[in-house]
């Protein structure tokens, strides 16, 4: 099954993709192959799932886009990842927070000894105008009403929920268009989760922001995406609109848990057959 750019209420179907990354392999440490030809495209306005397992290569995407690799001894080797059609993988990470693209980290990453507000502050500093950093704070506090409230405390003394909204402020912050949102919903309780997407929903139909999110898991993403891609091994194996995947019977039974009939053992779960885009 060939990539089908995904179309949403804020992009037409004709629309050129915001980011996309075309055939990339990534290497660690010169030796380990992880990322294996992988193709995406994310349209502007729209939110995009990146779904998979663990170790399905999810967490190394983003990073490839963002240009985060370099810290882990990693490195794309072959394809090209554009933004707005200009090749990006020779960018710093710093440089592409100016054009737009800001990584939200797997475990929210806050600085423990900053409060809240100063963690906020910290995701503005490409930022110049003040005018401009208190109007991103307030909006911040808007979206994030709990945030407000723990503005002085010390990030090391707030919940998991609460440094994952303030995780995801500090990227709003820097004004963007794209942030990549690596696993918003990893240790959170499931009411804190469905608070936390209908956020990103809200961001992205009021603001406009594009979000690409790497998540495992797949109700949650598909249920507020516009589009979906399924990761295994490193490889792109599925994509379809979000409702699409929801609803396609492989995609039930091996990912949502919905598979009716006999328990299958896992030989059969791990040789299922169903189409995979990259032996198309």
């Amino acid at each position: 099954m060939s990539a089908v750019p995904q179309t949403t209420a804020a992009s037409a179907a004709s629309a050129s993709p915001l980011v996309e990354v075309n055939g990339i392999e990534v290497i660690y440490n010169h030796v380990i192959l992880v990322l294996k030809g992988v193709s995406l495209q994310v349209q502007p306005g729209s939110i995009v799932a990146l779904l998979g397992g663990n170790g399905a290569g999810k967490t190394t995407t983003l990073r490839a886009i963002s240009n985060l690799l370099k810290g882990e001894r990693g490195e794309v080797t072959k394809g090209s990842i554009t933004l707005e059609g200009e090749r990006i993988e020779n960018l710093s990470p710093a440089e592409l927070v100016k054009r737009g693209v800001v990584q939200v980290m797997e475990g929210r990453h806050c600085f423990a000894h900053l409060t809240i507000e100063e963690n906020l502050l910290t995701g503005a500093y490409t930022r110049s105008s003040k005018g401009e950093i208190a109007a991103n704070l307030e909006k911040v506090y808007n979206y994030f009403p709990r945030l407000k409230t723990r503005r002085t405390s010390q990030a090391a003394y707030t919940s998991g929920g609460e440094q994952q909204m303030c995780a995801i402020g500090r990227a709003i912050m820097s004004s963007p268009r794209m942030v990549l949102l690596d696993e918003p919903s990893m240790g959170l309780a499931p009411q804190i989760v469905d608070e936390v997407f209908h956020i990103v929903k809200d961001l992205n139909g009021k603001e406009n922001v594009t979000f690409l999110l790497a998540e495992q898991n797949t109700n949650m993403a598909l249920k507020y995406s516009d589009y979906g891609y399924i990761m295994e091994s490193g490889r792109i194996v599925m994509d379809g609109p979000a409702h699409d995947l929801a609803n396609n019977e492989d995609v039930k039974e091996f990912y949502l848990g919905m598979g009716g009939g006999e328990r299958k053992s896992f030989k059969d779960v791990k040789s299922y057959k169903r189409r995979k885009r990259w032996l198309a």
